[in-house]
């Protein structure tokens, strides 16, 4: 089933759509910046206390920021893509026309 829309709806559920993952990928770039900040930060910590890079900084702490925005972040992936981004619902109609496409020629 197919509706109908005037260009400016259009325009206007697509503006809303780019904004959508725009922000979801500004998520994105802030969640890998801060959290490679971080790490790395507890681990260079030993160069300018003692002079040694000290990997054993990293420990629960810096990796529970990982882990805990990154819950929140696959749930903003979720909200923008959905449950079902390789079998989404254009996926569907796209394969139907095709179909209907090809039996049309059959």
């Amino acid at each position: 089933m197919e509706m109908n829309y005037s260009n400016e709806e259009l325009y206007r559920k697509a503006e809303k759509r780019v904004k959508q993952i725009k922000g979801f990928y500004w998520h994105l770039f802030w969640y890998l910046a801060v959290n490679i900040f971080l790490t790395f930060g507890s681990a260079f910590r030993g160069l300018f206390e003692d002079g040694t890079f000290d990997i054993s900084g990293l420990n629960l702490g810096s990796f529970s920021i990982w882990f805990f925005w990154g819950i929140g972040l696959v749930g903003h992936w979720l909200h923008v893509f959905g449950m079902n981004i390789f079998f989404s619902k254009d996926w569907e109609e796209k394969k139907i026309r095709e179909f209907m496409d090809k039996d049309k020629f059959d």
